[in-house]
């Protein structure tokens, strides 16, 4: 298992988190919601785990 840390806009983290979950070699287990960061209204950032699937 991999334990994510994603960093960068709101469209950017739900376009990952898309892409993630339609790619068919990992499975997302747990996607976090979107926290602001401290010092900036543009960057915000979201956790995952994910893992590998066994073909």
């Amino acid at each position: 298992m991999l334990k994510i840390r994603m960093q960068g806009t709101k469209r950017d983290i739900h376009w990952f988190q898309r892409l993630m979950e339609r790619e068919e070699r990992i499975h997302v287990l747990r996607m976090s919601e979107i926290f602001t960061n401290k010092g900036t209204d543009k960057y915000f950032r979201a956790y995952a785990e994910v893992e590998q699937i066994e073909k």
